[in-house]
Parts: structure tokens; sequence; C-alpha cells
């Protein structure tokens, strides 16, 4: 399975058409100053990035008569959108007060793109109820959208790669977005990587079906040693980061990771479902990612 991140078709397309609304410069005072910074400003394709977001609230601001998304457009050198991750900030902006800093951290994947090199990251804040936008401080690019940062964007060839083995069903895509892609575990799957022989995260992105009427729990282990356990929760995305030591990686030339799930589901034998998919299905992956410290 590629490592593609797992981008919204709605977030994508709620972006765009909000964008339409008129691009001339803001004529009211800014609601808040943002801020976007990355934990490391280069970055592989498939990787996962932490993002630091931070909005220092206007002293002047008014009270907010919404709770807004946070817009964010990822732009390569021709200024086309590549990827977005529009989200609801930490703190709804209905709480948002005068004078306050509103920071929060998020980590996401980015995408396999053909594209090497720089990217801008455009901010905004947008109700999803009207479409309207607020005016903010910073390098206003047109239509309330504002240019926060810039990130380095590396080949894909500078990430451990990850092997799928045994345990697997087939990889799946979205239908219309071939960019969104996963592979369902079966009752126990394994995945193996080249030893880094250093310090490592091991990253896994997941969730599970509507199907099943209670939570799972993934039991992770490393060359056999149980090293973490991660509770799923019914219909709820998990990104799940399990630190790995040089001692627990071992000495061998290969390191293997085996995900054994509490609780499988046929998808057939649901009357509600209304679905023949006979598979015994685990949990649902869309990135397992390893990455060594530096």
């Amino acid at each position: 399975m590629s490592r593609r991140s797992f981008v919204s078709l709605f977030a994508i397309g709620a972006s765009l058409a909000i964008g339409a609304c008129g691009g001339r410069e803001p004529d009211q005072a800014p609601v808040a100053t943002p801020t976007v910074t990355f934990k490391s400003s280069r970055v592989p394709l498939g990787s996962p990035v932490e993002v630091t977001y931070k909005f220092q609230v206007a002293a002047n601001a008014p009270k907010f008569d919404d709770n807004y998304r946070v817009l964010v457009h990822y732009l390569d050198a021709d200024d086309e959108l590549m990827w977005a991750d529009d989200h609801d900030p930490a703190v709804p902006t209905s709480q948002w007060k005068p004078g306050q800093a509103i920071e929060y951290t998020r980590t996401t994947f980015v995408p396999i793109y053909q594209y090497v090199g720089e990217a801008s990251v455009h901010i905004g804040l947008y109700s999803a109820k009207t479409q309207r936008r607020l005016p903010l401080a910073g390098q206003h690019v047109g239509q309330l959208e504002y240019r926060a940062a810039t990130i380095q964007l590396l080949p894909t060839s500078e990430n451990v790669f990850v092997l799928f083995k045994d345990g697997w069903h087939p990889s799946e895509t979205a239908p219309g977005n071939s960019g969104v892609e996963w592979q369902w575990t079966k009752k126990v799957a394994t995945l193996a990587f080249r030893n880094p022989r250093k310090p490592s995260t091991f990253y896994l992105n997941g969730d599970n079906s509507s199907a099943l009427a209670g939570p799972q729990t993934i039991q992770v282990k490393v060359n056999g040693q149980q090293v973490d356990t991660i509770p799923v929760t019914p219909q709820t995305p998990f990104l799940h980061k399990t630190p790995l030591t040089a001692e627990q990686l071992g000495t061998g030339d290969m390191v293997e990771v085996t995900l054994d799930v509490d609780k499988t589901f046929v998808p057939a034998l649901n009357p509600a479902a209304n679905n023949r998919d006979a598979r015994e299905l685990g949990v649902r992956i869309f990135h397992a990612f390893v990455e060594p410290k530096s």
C-alpha cells in the first residue's frame, strides 16, 4: 500500500468553493494573527508532518458569531493547490477571547505527488455554514487567504520503506479519489522494514467500521515482543505513535511488526449492513510509517 495522505474530498471542495468569494483586500480589522510552524522544515513525500498552529486573537476582536474552520492549503511553486488540511481548531472560535493565544499541534501525512521542492502554506478562517471568511493579519494573497509558511518537500526515497506482508487484504481506494487508499487487516497482520538501528517512532493511522458495536484493541508486537496497545473507537480515525528503542528493534537486518486485533467482523454476516463482503476484517489502515530519530 502506498503511503498516501487521507485527504478529505469534502475539505478540498469546500475550500475551493469558498475561494470563489471575491479577492479584494480586506477592509475590516483583522480578528487574529496566524502562525504556522513545522517540527521539521524538510519532509519527504508520504511522511508524517507535525504542524503547530497559533492564532493570536486581536485585542479589539469582536465576538465570533460562528465556529469557524481553519483553511490550510499547500501550493506548489506555480501556486497550484496540491492538498488541503482544513480542520476545526482545538478551541472552537466561539470561545476565543480578545488578546487570547490559541495554540495546538496536528500530525498529518504528506500526500505523494510528482513534485519535489518548496511548498507554500496558505491559511484562513471560514464558516462552513455561510462560507464567510474572516480577515486576518499577515501576507494577504487574495480571497482572505494568507501565506503563513513554507516547507521543503523531499523525495520518497528519504523514507524507510514499510512492506505489508501476511494478513492483509488487497489495497482499496475511495471512489473517484485514488489519493485515499487503505488496506484492511485480518485478525493478525505483519509489516516489515529495514532496521534503522536507532530509536524510532512507529506511526499507525487507521479506523474501523460501523458494523462493530464496540471498541477494538490492537496489540503491537516487534520481533515477537509486545511493545504497545492501541485502543480503537468505532468510526473514529486514529493516529497512534509508538516509540521504539534500538534494543526493541534488535540486531537483525529486518524488523517485523505484528498487529493483533482482538475483534474482527464479516460484513456479509450483518443483515443490517446489506453487504456481501465475506472477508474477515480487523481494522482499516491508511498509513504505517517508521521515522528514525535524527
